[in-house]
């Protein structure tokens, strides 16, 4: 594919949620047109892009995926038949066989290891019998977490006991399961790069990550990290997206250490949550990132340009189970703020939106973000 930077080209997308929806309003000003398959009639995406409703391994929404210039994807766990039938097609952004690594825990970190990047302590449990010994071989506490599926907090459960981890183990199904030492980290932090076809690689901004009962719910840009912290994150992003071969985006989500250290802690081949503030800190967005990696079109850093921050709208009940809803009179009269919302029907714990806040300097930042988290339940 001869690189440009406008269309015509056609981007399709395996998940119609949010993260394609976005995904296609950063396609559009470049003339590129977007088609999603997603079996979910009331797919975010399908108020912006060609909404193929149907299972993600439809013969016929695949063979009309396959003519697109490109197929990406906006979430891991899409079926390995649906990869199998587009193989040999069209292009499939980032590929299976890295789809495969990261969406199997244990596989993702010793690639990760493999690839040069340090990760927490981890073992793997198949069977029963691998449960003998392994919280003592990860520092005697851990977080026992499915090696696939789960997200969110989901699918996992912090573990101090061998009978905690035992329970833990058949809470969550007897299935193949990995097992991570708690490490002493003082914050988390996240950085994507982007690499194309010809092997051009870009990167987006280090920031600094707050979760709040296993779901993100504030991300920071820029990061109070140590000096060199964003650098160090840089070339870790570069070793793992080159020795992976990555065509596509990858965000990597770290630890940081007491010293400095940075830890590895999960990847996902995609736009990520905490890089949703790219929209509205100026220049490049890491969704138009990922179009242009995926399309082979002219590849840039995209670190925004202002002082930035990112509030989840997560749905929280209250006592009775009622919708708690923020307050969006007083969030648009905050200056800065910009709402992004999902057409989304409310369900508790469901991410329905977000929030990006923009200021002048970091302090101003700081300041107007303490306001914006007191708006949002």
């Amino acid at each position: 594919m001869t690189p440009r930077t406008t269309g015509p080209h056609t981007l399709g997308i395996l998940g119609g949620g949010q993260l394609a929806q976005m995904l296609a309003l950063a396609a559009l000003p470049l003339g590129v047109q977007v088609r999603v398959l997603e079996p979910d009639p009331e797919a975010p995406a399908r108020l912006c892009a060609e909404h193929l409703q149907a299972p993600y391994t439809d013969a016929a929404g695949l063979a009309a995926l396959a003519g697109c210039d490109a197929v990406t994807l906006e979430f891991e766990n899409v079926p390995v038949e649906a990869l199998v039938a587009l193989n040999g097609r069209v292009p499939v952004r980032p590929d299976g066989a890295l789809l495969a690594r990261s969406k199997h825990r244990a596989v993702e970190k010793e690639a990760l290891r493999a690839a040069g990047a340090a990760t927490a302590p981890f073992v793997r449990l198949d069977t029963a019998a691998d449960l003998q010994g392994a919280l003592a071989r990860v520092g005697g506490q851990g977080l026992l977490k499915t090696s696939e599926l789960g997200y969110d907090g989901k699918g996992q459960a912090r573990v101090g006991t061998e009978t905690e981890l035992r329970a833990a183990w058949s809470e969550l199904g007897h299935v193949p399961c990995v097992l991570e030492g708690l490490v002493p980290f003082e914050r988390e932090l996240s950085l994507a790069v982007a690499r194309n076809a010809q092997g051009q690689m870009a990167f987006g901004p280090l920031v600094e990550n707050v979760h709040r009962q296993g779901i993100l719910r504030t991300s920071i840009f820029p990061a109070q990290a140590p000096e060199g912290s964003e650098a160090r994150a840089r070339e870790l992003a570069a070793a793992v997206a080159g020795h992976w071969k990555l065509e596509g985006l990858l965000t990597l989500e770290f630890f940081q250490l007491p010293g400095g250290e940075l830890l590895v802690n999960e990847v996902a081949p995609r736009v990520h949550n905490s890089g949703h503030l790219t929209q509205d800190g100026g220049g490049l967005s890491q969704f138009e990132a990922q179009v242009r990696a995926v399309l082979g079109l002219p590849l840039s850093d995209w670190r925004p340009l202002h002082p930035c921050a990112m509030v989840n709208v997560v749905g929280v009940a209250d006592e009775r189970g009622q919708a708690l809803n923020p307050d969006w009179a007083a969030i648009d009269a905050l200056e800065g703020t910009r709402v992004h919302l999902y057409h989304k029907a409310w369900r508790a714990g469901r991410k329905l939106g977000h929030v990006n806040l923009v200021a002048p300097d970091e302090a101003t930042l700081r300041s107007r973000l303490s306001r914006l988290q007191g708006l949002i339940p």
